[in-house]
């Protein structure tokens, strides 16, 4: 699974153990600024998705990846590969469900999750908001898989937001660029398409959310739903813009990992 999954270990082997997994789209580098932060209490635990980063091309395949389940799968190998106990689960994005997932298969497995600007559901429905219309979503796809390129170069600044600082943009278009297409068009079906919201009730182990106080990708009321979903859970929303927090407000983030982690373990 190490090559496999391009797997990393950082930071202090003698504190709890941190896995960090990125979003579609994006690869463990963009963890860098909270790891440096987390891995001086913390062993963090990197890895790139299949299909994403440096993970291995040759590991592919279309239907197995064509549910988030798969994912999950990939992350309980990881996490019996490298024999880790009792880990703190962080998951960006569509992560947070590829998160949810695994927790609730392996209930024992981990100690606590961290979803970052999670999104169950991305498709309104009923009193359900999740920001978007089925014909949005489909509208979305379909420009994916007819130019991928051009698809990144305008969601990626949208996605990221904080349009005052460019660079931001710019650093999520490349690391888009860089997935292979098809394999994207894959990744991007199950991430919007998937509705995770009856996985939530039954996460048993504490729960941080982490919300951004504006996200055109996952609006406020999604950060709302989960926390009402998961019993005993934390809603914390960072003073942040966009959808990638760990990007844009790197200290804030890391900062509220790190205070949920030290109550959760005094």
């Amino acid at each position: 699974m190490r090559n496999r999954n391009n797997v990393r270990l950082v930071g202090r082997e003698d504190g709890p153990t941190v896995v960090l997994a990125h979003g579609f789209g994006c690869d463990q580098h963009m963890w860098r600024h909270v790891t440096a932060e987390i891995g001086q209490w913390a062993r963090v635990v990197l890895f790139d998705h299949v299909g994403s980063g440096k993970a291995d091309p040759a590991a592919w395949d279309a239907d197995r990846y064509a549910s988030l389940d798969g994912y999950a799968d990939d992350v309980l190998s990881i996490c019996q590969d490298l024999d880790l106990q009792q880990p703190i689960f962080v998951g960006h994005s569509v992560s947070s469900s590829i998160g949810v997932l695994a927790a609730n298969r392996e209930p024992d497995r981990f100690s606590a999750l961290v979803l970052v600007t999670p999104s169950p559901c991305y498709i309104d429905d009923g009193d359900y908001r999740g920001g978007f219309t089925r014909d949005d979503i489909d509208e979305l796809l379909e420009s994916l898989d007819s130019n991928y390129l051009g698809w990144s170069s305008s969601m990626a600044p949208l996605i990221m937001g904080n349009p005052e600082r460019p660079e931001l943009g710019e650093e999520l278009t490349a690391s888009f660029c860089r997935t292979d297409p098809a394999m994207a068009q894959v990744f991007a079906r199950a991430t919007f398409l998937s509705d995770n919201r009856a996985d939530l009730a039954a996460v048993k182990v504490p729960t941080l959310i982490l919300q951004c106080a504006q996200d055109a990708i996952a609006p406020p009321e999604v950060g709302a739903f989960v926390h009402a979903q998961i019993a005993g859970s934390r809603l914390v929303t960072l003073d942040a813009t966009g959808h990638c927090p760990q990007l844009s407000a790197p200290a804030a983030t890391a900062a509220a990992i790190t205070s949920f982690v030290r109550a959760a373990y005094r």
